[in-house]
């Protein structure tokens, strides 16, 4: 059999294979005239590459088929938009993350400005559009400080499925942190208010601003929200504003779950 490496390619297709977007996001580096071949800038998505011959580059950094997709994961801060850019100069998480290293490098899904905590980022087009497939119920865990405090009853209804103004959100797994267990997290910063708790929250859909909604449902505010987890993906112990690479098992979990999409998609 050939070894597809070795026979010139399109040169988006070749970026893609290298991790640094996906085919559409590489198409959109060429056009924007930031990939050079042999040191030459080339827009014609027809072009064509020798992976063994030619050097390719972005932004001046040189990329190659070795190097597979990126993944990496922010804790993000309060106040950055969960996009590349904005029209308006607001902060985005584009300045938090190296994207002169990963060029075609964007976040999974979103946070509201105002909420922090776990932002994944890939170049990996496929699996980002498949891990925020609804059909893959991939769970994320929520910690949020609440006006009130909620009554068994009320977190029930949540456990249940509460009612919102689009549908029903789906039963939810929810628990009351206690203060003690809550002190470390990032909600409470300056401590427990009076008159206030902390709600853990698991949840496997992505309505808009779901999980404020659904605690304004049962009659508590949200002031502050923080996301620790997302599908097989955890902060731990990174720093806010901070990144890391994903680990190996990391890297494993994500590429084993969009595999199982994929073969879901072809049944």
């Amino acid at each position: 059999m050939t070894d597809e490496r070795i026979v010139p390619m399109r040169l988006q297709r070749f970026l893609a294979r290298a991790g640094v977007a996906s085919r559409r996001g590489s198409e959109n580096l060429m056009t924007a005239g930031r990939v050079t071949v042999n040191g030459e800038v080339v827009t014609e998505l027809g072009s064509k590459v020798d992976p063994l011959t030619d050097t390719v580059a972005v932004d001046g950094r040189v990329v190659g088929l070795s190097e597979g997709f990126a993944y990496l994961v922010l804790n993000k801060p309060t106040g950055y938009l969960s996009t590349m850019k904005d029209p308006q100069g607001r902060p985005c998480v584009r300045r938090l993350v190296p994207t002169s290293r990963y060029p075609g490098l964007f976040p999974v899904g979103r946070l509201d400005a105002d909420t922090t905590g776990l932002l994944l980022f890939t170049t990996n087009g496929d699996a980002a559009q498949r891990m925020l497939h609804p059909s893959m119920h991939v769970w994320k865990h929520y910690v949020a400080l609440v006006r009130g405090v909620p009554t068994e009853q009320q977190l029930d209804q949540l456990r249940h499925g509460v009612k919102l103004d689009d549908g029903r959100a789906q039963p939810a797994e929810v628990e009351l942190i206690g203060a003690d267990d809550a002190r470390s997290l990032p909600v409470i910063p300056e401590g427990l208010p009076r008159y206030h708790a902390v709600v853990g929250l698991r949840i496997h859909e992505g309505k808009k601003h779901q999980v404020k909604r659904m605690l304004k449902a049962i009659g508590h505010d949200v002031v502050r929200l923080h996301r620790d987890e997302f599908g097989p993906i955890g902060l731990g112990e990174l720093a806010m504003g901070c990144w890391r690479e994903l680990s190996p098992s990391e890297r494993d979990a994500i590429e084993m779950l969009t595999k199982t999409a994929a073969h879901a998609e072809r049944r």
